[in-house]
């Protein structure tokens, strides 16, 4: 079913989505905060925007122009409500295609900064994708995978361009093995925690195109208190900055 909600504690801004498909989470929300951005960052580039959370959230950081791309008909159609509804299409542009396709919008080099929140899982034999179409192309690297999507981000990112992701963090050697692949150095890592006391489960990465070597580690992230609620740190990137 089809609901208007605010998104997060930023005044005047809603978003909409449909659990029919499939609703953002804590992982659009941190990928956001977590990437530099800088005052010369004049255009940012969101790989699979979904219902466009992450480009929303970008618009209340930062005055560069962005752009998603989202494949599905349906999650397009609700990006694009996101976009009218709060009156940032000058800000917020949604193009409907495979991201594979992005040679017929941009030229190579086009962006300082490209993000992504990817789907997290393999397809395999042993792959449960006893769900709707639409969730498991969100999860499932059915139409794109993590080699794909950083082949991609270095083919459209400026030299020394960021592009910087949230994923799983049993994932992490391969992520990294692509970045450097691809010409992207690994600059900045943060390890997410479901609660205190328990293994990573998420983990963000920040890389920099024909960087420099020299790696950050930042401080742990965690998610949730034990009874459920969400750290101070994690609330503060639910509320608007002034």
């Amino acid at each position: 079913m089809k609901v208007i909600n605010d998104l997060l504690n930023y005044s005047n801004l809603k978003i909409v989505q449909d659990d029919e498909y499939f609703n953002f989470s804590l992982d659009s929300v941190l990928l956001p905060n977590f990437v530099k951005i800088n005052s010369n960052t004049k255009n940012i580039l969101d790989l699979g925007t979904g219902n466009a959370p992450i480009p929303m959230i970008l618009s209340t950081l930062t005055s560069a122009k962005l752009y998603g791309i989202e494949l599905q008909d349906e999650i397009y159609e609700l990006a694009k409500e996101s976009i009218e509804l709060n009156n940032l299409q000058e800000r917020i542009t949604i193009i409907h295609d495979n991201m594979k396709n992005l040679d017929k919008y941009f030229e190579p080099n086009s962006f300082d900064i490209i993000v992504s929140n990817p789907p997290y899982f393999k397809i395999n034999e042993k792959s449960n994708l006893n769900e709707s179409v639409q969730k498991t192309i969100a999860r499932h690297e059915k139409e794109i995978t993590l080699s794909e999507i950083v082949s991609i981000a270095k083919k459209y990112l400026n030299n020394n361009g960021t592009f910087a992701i949230v994923h799983r963090t049993d994932r992490l050697i391969e992520i990294i093995e692509e970045f450097r692949k691809n010409n992207i150095e690994p600059k900045k890592i943060q390890l997410i925690y479901p609660k205190k006391n328990t293994e990573s489960n998420m983990v963000l990465i920040e890389g920099r195109k024909n960087g420099n070597v020299g790696l950050k580690v930042l401080k742990p992230l965690i998610a949730h208190e034990d009874n459920g609620e969400y750290t101070e740190e994690v609330k503060n990137f639910f509320k608007e900055r002034g």
